[in-house]
């Protein structure tokens, strides 16, 4: 699996238990394809700072994940819903 693909989807799981800066920079960085000099420029911090911040915060995802496995436990959930009825798949998905 692409690291950035299963970065971004925990990112979707967890990405609310992260700092308002934090969130900043993961989604200027993944999402918005800004260099790590061009976030640093746009929140006058060092180039340095914001590798480490991007660097915790894949840390922290990945300890989520490794606790709770909402990505994990998703997967198994669409594997299974996509053997379901097609009634019944519609009314998990709405669920979900």
């Amino acid at each position: 699996m692409d690291n950035s693909f299963y970065i971004i989807n925990l990112y979707d799981y967890y990405g609310e238990l992260l700092t308002e800066k934090q969130q900043r920079y993961f989604e200027d960085y993944y999402f918005n394809n800004l260099t790590l000099s061009e976030i640093a420029e746009n929140n006058s911090i060092s180039r340095n700072a914001v590798h480490k911040q991007i660097k915790d915060v894949v840390i922290k995802l990945e300890n989520y994940e490794a606790k709770l496995n909402l990505y994990q436990k998703g997967l198994k959930i669409n594997e299974i819903i996509s053997n379901l009825d097609e009634k019944i798949k519609e009314e998990i998905k709405e669920l979900i």
